[in-house]
Formats: structure tokens, sequence, C-alpha cells
């Protein structure tokens, strides 16, 4: 049975404040609710449960976004049409990234904000991400282009930061010649 998320809108002022840590365990009811992000994600990439739950296609949240205000994110990555990658990684920290910077071409969304924002965002075209799995192993990823974005997007949500905080004012968008667009 899928019961939608109560995502909070990039209006309230919980989405601006930097999370804390976990210091002990994931809890059970935080474990279940990983599960349901999981689904969420997942079915929001997939057109059929996308019309029939109305869901905005998104590739990642952070618990920021559901009003939990810890340090914990979930991304669905779509490696391959119907094949999805999930990452959960609580207290996750981005220990080192490429000197290259990138751009989503079409600039990026938010599943917290319910508009249109036009702009690239520049992002590290790779990442490696440390962190801890829900069980308190620690685990290591390294993400590159889209997932890297997506990596850096859920991150900032953590530090009370919004994609479009990221967009130059004065310039928004990047020729392919001063940044790589993907």
């Amino acid at each position: 049975m899928f019961k939608k998320l109560n995502i909070l809108d990039e209006r309230d002022k919980r989405l601006r404040i930097k999370s804390v840590p976990y210091t002990g365990p994931v809890s059970d009811e935080e474990k279940e609710l990983v599960e349901r992000m999981i689904q969420h994600l997942t079915y929001s990439q997939i057109e059929e449960y996308e019309l029939k739950y109305d869901l905005r296609p998104g590739t990642g949240l952070a618990f920021p976004q559901l009003g939990i205000n810890k340090r914990l994110i979930v991304i669905v990555d779509e490696y391959e049409k119907g094949k999805f990658a999930n990452y959960v990684v609580v207290n996750p920290k981005i220990i080192s990234h490429s000197e290259e910077m990138i751009a989503a071409d079409a600039g990026e969304g938010c599943l917290s904000v319910n508009r249109d924002v036009d702009g690239h965002v520049p992002r590290y075209a790779r990442v490696t991400v440390s962190g801890l799995d829900l069980d308190g192993n620690p685990i290591k990823i390294r993400a590159r282009e889209e997932l890297s974005i997506a990596f850096q997007h859920e991150i900032d949500h953590l530090n009370g930061i919004l994609f479009y905080d990221r967009i130059n004012k004065k310039k928004p968008f990047f020729s392919e010649k001063e940044m790589r667009l993907l």
C-alpha cells in the first residue's frame, strides 16, 4: 500500500535549519520512513506510478524535507531503464571532490520547490561521500556526473541550503565553454 510522503515546501523555515548529526542508532520508525522514501522516489521515476499517485519526479530526499532535523539522505538513482540503485547515508560528508565543475543544463529541481527556477547550479563533477549505513556501519561512495549532483543537492538540505541559493544572481547561466553542462 503506497502512501504519499508529506514533503515540506520551500516556505517552511525548518528547511533552513542545519540538521543535527546522529549520535546513536537509527530508530525502527525512521528505518520504516526510509523505506517509504525509497518507494516514493522509485515510483516518482516510473511513469505509470508517477501518474497513478500524482507524484513529481525526484531522485533524492533528505530528512529535513520531511520535517526531521537529522542528517540522513536517500537517493534513488535509475542507472538503467527500470533499474535503480538505492543510497541511504547517515551523517553524509563530502570527503573529496574533483576540481572540475559541472551543472545540469536544464537546471535543478527539488521536491520542496514547487516552481521552476532558472539557472545553472555549479557542482563538483565527482565527489566521494563517507557516512554510515542504517546499521551504523561506515560506508564510502564515489559518485560522478548526475549522481554527484544528487549527493551535493541532498547534503545541502542537511545544511539548510536550497539549490537556488547556489545560482549566481548576476550570471545565472553558463556556456559550454565556461562549464560542462549535462
